[in-house]
């Protein structure tokens, strides 16, 4: 079924052109204007945005798509209480007081960031998945297990790659720190590697529709804005 059939092209559009707005004047303030503290400061309400913006352009909104959504803010809450506490899981790191209210030392919009970057992340992967498929002949067909586990590892790579670029950044905006000498272990991408992949099988065998453009467009968004960041800041 086409994207343009079930949300609009407007609305598509409309979200494109919000998140680009708030995401380039975030750079340029962060970057260029003494107001760099109130930018940083706005990244919870940024993130329930852009968890808003994708809910809405969301076609067939299903129960299980409202069901994946929880799961993937408490696995995410949990993994994070996890390694805040106990430094089990991605090191030894703790929240700092920007991105607000916090449940065992965990901020709430951590979870929301999760269901972004799985989400956004999957809608991609099943992107190109479907694309490679279409582009092979009858004879090049690949199995089922082939595509399940490309799928699965592919995402939980692009989804690791993504946290790579952000981390640095994060670390600087003041979102979190990393304990005791501010290096982030390897440990911890290896952490995000494989929740990552957990929920990535949740999203390919959930009935949740998996073709959003919006997503695919906030994904490189965020990506640009990091890699920015990362460079400039």
């Amino acid at each position: 079924m086409p994207y343009s059939s079930v949300v609009s092209k407007s609305k598509f559009k409309i979200a494109l052109f919000i998140a680009l707005l708030f995401y380039i004047s975030g750079a340029i303030g962060i970057l260029f204007t003494p107001y760099k503290q109130w930018f940083i400061s706005a990244t919870p309400f940024l993130l329930l945005l852009m968890a808003a913006l994708l809910i809405i352009t969301h076609p067939e909104k299903n129960s299980s798509f409202f069901i994946f959504l929880l799961l993937v803010f408490v696995a995410g809450m949990a993994s994070e209480m996890l390694g805040v506490n106990t430094g089990l899981l991605f090191g030894n790191y703790s929240y700092g007081i920007i991105l607000g209210k916090k449940i065992n030392g965990v901020p709430l919009i951590i979870g929301v960031n999760w269901f972004i970057i799985i989400y956004c992340a999957g809608t991609i992967t099943s992107k190109i998945e479907n694309w490679i498929l279409n582009k092979m002949s009858d004879e090049m067909q690949i199995s089922t297990a082939l595509q399940f586990f490309s799928f699965i590892i592919d995402g939980a790579l692009l989804i690791t790659f993504f946290d790579w670029v952000m981390e640095p950044v994060a670390q600087r905006l003041g979102f979190w720190k990393w304990i005791p000498n501010e290096q982030i272990p390897f440990y911890n991408y290896m952490c995000w590697f494989f929740i990552s992949a957990l929920l990535l099988i949740a999203f390919r065998q959930m009935k949740v529709y998996k073709h959003n453009p919006f997503a695919v467009h906030l994904f490189i968004i965020q990506l640009l804005f990091f890699l920015v960041l990362r460079t400039f800041l």
